[in-house]
């Protein structure tokens, strides 16, 4: 299916076509009906000389009705502007030309009615040329009279030459369908309709509204009138949502893939059609079925930021249309650039954002929004539509690799720098890191160390032997000489500072494991679990506490904690009447 929006000022004969070539009512109502003109969106629907089928969005043409025909022509990918040739251009007839325009719509006909009231010829001429000096370009133009059917055949023509022409629908796109209607069906409840343009919708399917980001069910799908299974765009659809009250949404909400899109109500956009400067504060955009009062702040000559009155799912590269609803014209056509534009909070920010606006294109660029960026999260850059083609660095986190680099950078150098001013410290702390690198997570941090760095109880810090502090070194070496021939003999506290061990020093000999701490200024030399080991195995089994002592050469001070040392490590066994075994020789702990 081929999906086609009409355009055309009020009473030229849009209806009237809509029908001649369908052999359906595009008018729903009977208030339409009665005075003769579209006031809501039509649809009707017709099987083309190729076998393809086409559905017509038939939009109002009357000024009043503008912001119902801008729902009706968003998400269509093509239009049929209608000109009459008794009347012939009209102020709407310009108005959804460039409306048109401002959608980035490129693929149209033009089709002069009422050829049997007047020669089509002359506003066939002027039609031509207005609309080859807007996106649409050169278009195919038929002349018809949906009184006498002159001229439909090749209408029919034309528009099998037209969809050919319409580019291939994504796929694989994720679902955002824009609502035009909603209704309740009695026995089905809800019913919304809109233009799939990409993905596709099947009955179960799990969706979000955009609105309050509410998930649905989809209940049931009708195509053409036929109920249906699976819809693949591009589509009319007609979607029955399971238990969604009707008043939950209505036209310019969006059915959602969930997970897939951002709502946001602040984006920086590319305005056509004038100087930004010279917009009102306060417009309209129109986008999708959707509109919403926007408040407009000029950046750069035709760049600006738009504060939206109610979040939209938005996605860069998205087109829209500002609308100046008192004045009743068009504004100037936007091109989504950004949906999560950064804060102009400092003298000269909105200037500098400028700079950065005029480069971009509105295309998604995944190497310059890293660039921009420099970090973000794989799923924030995939609901901004960037497509993310390169692996994370840590967790869903992505980053610009020249950033990367001069981070890790950063790393080491911070870390030599904490351990200068922290000689006694195990390494710098993560979060430190963290604060000093500016990164937003943990994981990050962690990401980044590289041999001869490491991190170890949540510090990073030297991989290199644990060489200690040239002080602490020295005091060590002379615990070493004095008490190595009696290795179960701790230094008492005083001796200890006056070696120049205080808890800080201490601290750092046991992480480098130069010592072993047993109690709190309980100290032996490493060795000593070892060869404590190798004694007790040798005394009668099991021994007491006295015996351990006596065959270590060490006071009670000392031996209790190094007995309750082994019994942890699993060399030693406590039994019931406090005696030991030992279970497992020479200090190794069982397999």
């Amino acid at each position: 299916m081929w999906v086609v929006a009409t355009a055309g000022h009020v009473d030229h004969g849009k209806s009237t076509l809509v029908r001649a070539l369908t052999g359906m009512e595009p008018d729903r109502w009977a208030e339409e009906r009665r005075r003769g003109m579209t006031i809501d969106l039509g649809f009707a629907w017709t099987t083309l000389p190729s076998g393809g089928t086409v559905a017509f969005v038939d939009v109002p043409g009357h000024e009043r009705f503008v912001p119902n025909m801008l729902a009706g022509v968003g998400p269509a990918p093509a239009a049929l502007l209608v000109v009459a040739a008794d009347e012939g251009w009209m102020p709407q007839s310009a108005e959804h030309l460039a409306a048109l325009h401002a959608l980035g719509v490129a693929y149209g006909l033009l089709v002069v009615t009422r050829a049997d009231l007047a020669d089509p010829g002359p506003a066939l001429a002027h039609a031509r040329t207005e609309i080859a000096a807007t996106s649409l370009g050169a278009v195919d133009a038929v002349a018809v009279s949906a009184v006498t059917g002159a001229g439909l055949p090749e209408l029919r023509d034309a528009l099998d030459r037209l969809v050919t022409r319409l580019p291939a629908p994504a796929a694989g796109a994720p679902v955002r369908l824009w609502v035009d209607r909603s209704f309740t069906v009695r026995g089905s409840g809800t019913v919304v309709t809109g233009t799939l343009g990409g993905g596709r919708l099947s009955v179960g399917d799990h969706l979000e509204l955009a609105d309050t980001g509410e998930p649905v069910r989809v209940r049931g799908l009708h195509c053409l009138g036929v109920s249906h299974d699976r819809v693949d765009a591009v589509a009319r659809v007609a979607v029955n949502l399971r238990n969604v009250p009707r008043e939950r949404l209505g036209r310019g909400d969006a059915l959602l893939t969930p997970g897939r899109f951002r709502r946001t109500d602040l984006l920086d956009v590319r305005v056509a059609g004038g100087p930004a400067a010279d917009l009102p504060a306060t417009l309209t955009l129109h986008v999708g079925a959707a509109a919403v009062a926007a408040r407009v702040r000029p950046l750069g000559t035709d760049t600006a930021r738009l504060r939206l009155d109610r979040p939209l799912p938005l996605l860069v590269g998205d087109r829209a249309l500002l609308r100046d609803p008192g004045r009743h014209h068009v504004a100037g056509g936007v091109t989504v650039l950004d949906v999560a534009p950064p804060p102009l909070t400092r003298r000269g920010s909105a200037a500098a954002r400028a700079r950065v606006l005029a480069g971009l294109d509105g295309r998604p660029d995944l190497a310059g929004e890293l660039r921009r960026r420099l970090l973000a999260r794989r799923g924030e850059l995939t609901r901004m539509g960037v497509p993310v083609t390169v692996a994370p660095v840590a967790g869903d986190w992505v980053a610009d690799p020249d950033h990367w680099r001069s981070l890790a950078a950063r790393l080491a150098a911070e870390t030599a720098r904490y351990a200068a001013a922290h000689p006694l410290e195990p390494g710098v702390p993560v979060d430190v890191l963290r604060q000093r690198l500016d990164l937003p997570d943990r994981a990050l941090v962690e990401a980044l160390i590289r041999p001869p760095l490491r991190v170890r109880a949540g510090r990073v810090g030297q991989d290199a032997g644990d060489a200690l502090p040239e002080p602490v070194a020295r005091a060590v070496a002379r615990v070493r000489a004095e008490y190595g021939d009696r290795p179960f003999q701790a230094p008492e506290a005083d001796r200890l500072a006056g070696l120049g061990l205080g808890p800080r020093e201490i601290g750092a000999a046991v992480r480098a494991g130069a010592l072993l701490r047993l109690a709190e200024n309980v100290v032996l030399l490493p060795g000593a679990v070892d060869d404590a080991a190798r004694i007790l195995a040798r005394l009668p089994q099991p021994f007491t506490l006295s015996a351990a002592r006596q065959a270590l050469d060490t006071t009670r001070r000392v031996a209790v904690p190094l007995l309750e040392l082994l019994d942890r490590r699993g060399v030693t066994r406590r039994l019931p009447d406090d005696a030991r075994t030992v279970v497992a020789p020479h200090g190794a702990a069982p397999s």
